[in-house]
């Protein structure tokens, strides 16, 4: 990995890689939402939506802010807005003032992953993929932390200051702040923004076929994340006749996994073509679905979520990277295109509320087992550099 800046930026990046990762408290999250208001799972399900229906208005305006304001710019932008939607949960326990919470948090996630993934082609060279793998990596900690935390307030094993599972918000609230602080202070030089491009011109860009895929591919990979991040719990809660509190470890042994499977990616990417680690991420996830689809034993059930998590690890920073590497003119305009793929994180998790309920976990594996299908057919469109 070769230096473009210094060493205490690329840290600053990481910190704002672990702000990324917040996100992912809306997956236990909605899980206590729904015991506590006592929600069905569609009703449940439009809180994860909803977070990810804002990829789909922010991501181009947020390409084309950048544009005019940098890339770190808009990164502060998007932690602040972050830190204000972990603020509005602490005055009320209300559905629709979750709602508008996660909308906040839908928004600035936005806005973070399409200016934050570029920014890191400011701060290093080489292998975009593995570096891209590494701040997932990073991201991947906060994700995995958050069931801990709301189970370490839900249980009042350790003083929570009586907000129960919500303590979560503060506690990222207050580390949202300190890297706002730190990026403030951090110089990072971005190279001049392509001029003239426009809505029309970066929409343009989805007329590529290999753009296309790239973007389809980051929706299947969102939809599988956000799903078993949800889903998970309600599958041991269903088979296994576990409590919330005692499922909320699935989600955490997803994160877990994919935290692994990050890390060594971020090494694998190095020695392999990405179009091989790909092929076996892919075939990780069929195999997973297949045991989850299945499963009525807890240990397999467990491999299963493992196996979803380490496979699903690296999906998304292939597929950005090879975006980004086919069209290195367009980087921010493509990084817009392939963070409003993240919408699949509304389309999934809506059709998996209703199968749901209609079929019960098996319902919802279902339509995740329509994304690993892609992900297996977009393997032989990857280029293998």
């Amino acid at each position: 990995m070769e230096k473009k800046s210094s060493i205490g930026a690329f840290v600053v990046v990481m910190l704002c890689f672990f702000t990324m990762g917040f996100v992912d408290l809306v997956g236990i999250a909605s899980n206590y939402v729904q015991q506590d208001l006592g929600l069905t799972h569609a009703q449940a399900n439009i809180m994860p939506s909803l977070v990810f229906f804002w990829f789909l208005i922010f991501s181009v305006p947020t390409s084309m802010l950048m544009n005019k304001i940098g890339r770190k710019r808009t990164v502060l932008l998007s932690i602040v807005v972050t830190v204000l939607s972990l603020i509005l949960p602490l005055f009320g326990e209300s559905y629709a003032l979750m709602l508008v919470a996660f909308s906040l948090l839908g928004i600035g996630n936005a806005l973070m992953q399409t200016s934050l993934n570029p920014l890191v082609s400011n701060i290093v060279s080489g292998n975009l993929s593995s570096t891209l793998t590494f701040g997932q990596f990073v991201k991947a900690i906060a994700s995995f932390l958050a069931p801990y935390i709301a189970m370490w307030g839900a249980t009042a094993v350790l003083p929570s200051f009586g907000l129960g599972w919500r303590v979560l918000f503060p506690v990222y609230g207050i580390i949202g702040v300190i890297a706002i602080i730190a990026l403030s202070l951090t110089t990072i030089h971005e190279e001049p923004a392509a001029k003239g491009s426009g809505f029309v011109q970066c929409f343009k860009l989805l007329g590529n076929p290999f753009i296309l895929l790239c973007f389809l591919g980051i929706m299947c990979h969102v939809g599988i994340d956000v799903g078993t991040n949800t889903t998970a719990p309600k599958i041991l809660m269903e088979r296994v006749g576990m409590s919330l509190a005692e499922a909320g470890f699935a989600t955490s042994l997803y994160f877990i996994f994919r935290t692994i499977g990050c890390l060594s990616g971020s090494a694998i990417l190095r020695r392999v073509s990405d179009k091989l680690f790909f092929a076996i991420s892919a075939c990780m996830i069929i195999l997973a679905m297949i045991l989850l689809a299945v499963g009525d034993a807890k240990w397999v059930l467990y491999v299963g979520i493992a196996l979803v998590g380490f496979g699903n690890s690296n999906i998304f920073s292939i597929c950005f990277a090879q975006a980004l590497q086919h069209d290195p003119e367009h980087k921010n305009e493509i990084s817009g295109l392939m963070i409003m793929g993240l919408f699949g994180g509304t389309i999934f998790p809506l059709c998996m509320g209703f199968m749901s309920d209609l079929m019960g976990a098996l319902g919802a594996v279902l339509v995740m087992c329509v994304g690993a299908a892609y992900l297996a057919f977009f393997t032989l469109k990857i280029k293998k550099a």
